[in-house]
């Protein structure tokens, strides 16, 4: 298996680990408000249930945000090379070793750590549509690209 593919699967998962906790939250939070009983303070009653169903809501929205990651996943063709950045490209740069996908934080492969970004994140910005020896400022720092595959 390729690096881009076992970078692939590891987004993937973190997708669907993110999902299963959501799905749990809100399950909980239906069990939680079904089971509250009608106390005498009335208005306590009301305040439990409306709570929990802003954690439902909140937790319904967060579902909505990991189907759009899903989205942008399905687009990325983990066999596909490219010279240039692009979703799906694995970056070296001088500051450290990127994945262009989703923002899935700090994945490990072997020995090596990649960090899973968008391109709408503030560094996926500056490297998107770039090339090997491209180099920017980023935080006050000089990053160099040295390698997109």
């Amino acid at each position: 298996m390729t690096l881009k593919q076992q970078l692939y699967l590891l987004c993937g998962e973190y997708i669907t680990s993110r999902e299963a906790e959501i799905k749990k939250v809100i399950a909980e939070a239906r069990e939680a408000a079904a089971n509250e009983t009608k106390s005498s303070a009335g208005d306590k009653y009301e305040t439990g249930r409306e709570t929990m169903q802003q954690e439902i809501d909140l937790n319904i929205t967060r579902l909505n945000e990991l189907g759009k990651l899903k989205q942008t996943m399905e687009r990325i063709i983990p066999e596909q090379t490219s010279g240039t950045v692009t979703p799906g490209s694995v970056v070296r740069t001088s500051n450290g070793n990127y994945y262009i996908a989703i923002g899935a934080g700090k994945l490990k492969v072997g020995d090596n750590i990649y960090y899973a970004i968008s391109l709408e994140s503030p560094i996926g910005e500056k490297l998107a549509g770039q090339k090997a020896g491209y180099t920017f400022e980023f935080n006050n720092r000089k990053i160099a690209i040295e390698n997109v595959v």
